[in-house]
C-alpha cells in the first residue's frame, strides 16, 4: 500500500522534474555551440539535470514506502539540500551569459532550490 505524499513534496518533483528538462533543452543548445565556455556550460547542465531527476526519483521512492525509515527520510532531505546546492551554482553560472534564455533557466534553478530548500523531515509526511 502507498501513501498520499504531500502537496508541498509533489510540488517539489514537479519542479524537479521541470528543471531536468529545460536543462537537458538548453544542453542540446550548448553543445552546439562548441565553444570552450559552451563545453563548461555544458558539463553544469549535464550535473544540474541529472541531480534534478535524481532528487524527484528518490522523493518519489520515498513517497511510495509506508513506513518509510528515518534514515531514509533524512538522506532524501540531505539529497534535495544537494539538488538546491546544485540548482544555485548553475543559475549563478547561468547569469554570467547574457543570453534571454539562460537567464529564464536560471530563474527556474533558483526556484527549484528554493523548493527543495523547503523538503523536510515534515514536508515528507503523508498529505
Amino acid at each position: 500500500m502507498t501513501r498520499q505524499m504531500s502537496t508541498e513534496m509533489q510540488q517539489c518533483i514537479d519542479m524537479c522534474n521541470k528543471c531536468h528538462d529545460k536543462c537537458e533543452q538548453m544542453l542540446s543548445r550548448c553543445m552546439e555551440m562548441r565553444s570552450e565556455q559552451s563545453m563548461q556550460m555544458s558539463m553544469m547542465l549535464m550535473s544540474c539535470a541529472e541531480m534534478c531527476r535524481m532528487c524527484a526519483d528518490m522523493m518519489m521512492r520515498c513517497s511510495s514506502m509506508t513506513k518509510a525509515g528515518a534514515d531514509m527520510v533524512q538522506m532524501c532531505v540531505r539529497m534535495c539540500g544537494m539538488c538546491a546546492d546544485m540548482c544555485e551554482m548553475s543559475a549563478d553560472m547561468c547569469r554570467q551569459t547574457d543570453a534571454k534564455e539562460m537567464t529564464e533557466l536560471a530563474d527556474l534553478m533558483t526556484q527549484c532550490a528554493a523548493m527543495c530548500r523547503q523538503v523536510t523531515p515534515q514536508a515528507m509526511q503523508p498529505a
